[in-house]
């Protein structure tokens, strides 16, 4: 074994050999951990490709499940419409007869009413026409 000048303990090589290799080695070491960076990346951005690819597509089950769940609910919707338009429709036939009937009520009312009160405004009107006030 040979001594360097520092007093340790020597391979026997020469000083600047040892830095070329060890320097050769730190370069080679820098390379991989690049190589290794750049794949980690390239992971990365495949997983948030593949979560953004997710995400829309469960944005695209979202929305065609409420699409669906819209068009039920506007059926529904319709379907109570249309069935409250066919009774008040049926209802209008009753309606139109009820007020006929109330309509004939009034008038048969007015004209009893007229006749039996008729003789005391013929005689009030010819008493005021035909007397004369000074």
């Amino acid at each position: 074994m040979l001594s360097c000048k520092n007093g340790a303990i020597c391979c026997g090589h020469d000083d600047t050999e040892l830095r070329v290799a060890f320097s050769g080695m730190e370069a080679n070491r820098g390379q991989n951990g690049i190589q290794l960076l750049l794949a980690a990346e390239q992971e990365a951005q495949h997983i948030v490709n593949a979560a953004r690819n997710e995400k829309l597509a469960r944005l695209k089950q979202a929305k065609e499940e409420a699409d669906k769940e819209i068009a039920e609910y506007r059926a529904q919707v319709e379907a109570q419409f249309q069935r409250k338009l066919a009774e008040s429709s049926g209802d209008s036939g009753a309606n139109v007869k009820r007020l006929e009937k109330e309509t004939e009520e009034k008038i048969n009312h007015l004209k009893s009413e007229s006749e039996r009160i008729s003789h005391g405004v013929i005689h009030l009107l010819l008493k005021h026409v035909t007397t004369v006030k000074n």
